[in-house]
């Protein structure tokens, strides 16, 4: 994670402000009723990449808090799933809701391997690895960010956003502003009725610079400023 400890300083130094990092373990927040205790003093949230099951029910409840206390989130690959999993559970009522990953019968599995990956045998032939396109959508938060259509970032995961929860997802206000070039693909989630609430599934701060910080790292350290009240000439 040490590279988005660092781009978490780029985008700070933009803002000329300093940033405290504190590293909870996902494995505690599963063990603990209280959630709110562990990440009351929180003016962000960053849920980052990872595999595997451990500790992911921990992260699902980072991603409920943040959603329900309206604190500034950032979800990078995995944190992009686990806030969908959430969502999928607590908003729209689909109990046991889960990825294929995790739980492969799980009833629902809103996080899934694509139609075409399920006949390949090798887990390195199923992982989407390397830099690929993404069309950004206008008039969202993700547009707004980057303010261009089209992006490359770099990926480096296995499973993808059902296609077959998207429409019932964004009826309840999740919405998917960054997709592939022909849709298929779900490449950036938002809530939009959170104030900073995003998601993405490939990894930003692989190309965030001191002299060129990533807009989605930007646009955190933005809201967490604006939370905790600093002066609108700072941000």
């Amino acid at each position: 994670y040490l590279s988005v400890r660092e781009a978490l300083k780029h985008a700070a130094l933009y803002y000329g402000v300093d940033v405290e990092i504190e590293w909870i373990s996902s494995t505690d927040l599963e063990k603990t009723e209280d959630v709110a205790g562990a990440l009351k003093d929180a003016d962000a949230v960053i849920v980052p990449g990872g595999f595997g099951s451990r500790g992911v029910e921990g992260k699902i409840r980072s991603a409920r808090y943040a959603r329900e206390n309206e604190i500034p989130y950032l979800g990078l690959c995995l944190g992009l799933q686990v806030m969908v999993i959430d969502y999928a559970r607590n908003v729209l009522g689909l109990e046991n809701a889960n990825s294929a990953e995790f739980d492969k019968m799980t009833e629902h599995p809103v996080i899934d391997l694509m139609t075409d990956q399920k006949g390949l045998d090798r887990l390195g032939g199923t992982m989407r690895l390397g830099l690929y396109p993404c069309h950004v959508l206008e008039n969202t938060l993700a547009g707004s960010l980057y303010n261009q259509d089209i992006i490359d970032e770099r990926h480096r995961h296995r499973y993808e956003v059902n296609n077959e929860y998207r429409k019932m997802l964004e009826e309840h206000g999740l919405v998917f502003p960054g997709q592939s070039p022909d849709g298929m693909l779900v490449e950036i989630v938002e809530n939009k009725q959170h104030p900073y609430m995003i998601a993405c599934q490939f990894h930003p701060e692989f190309l965030s610079r001191p002299n060129r910080p990533h807009p989605l790292f930007l646009g955190l350290i933005q809201a967490a400023c604006r939370r905790k009240g600093l002066p609108d000439q700072i941000i």
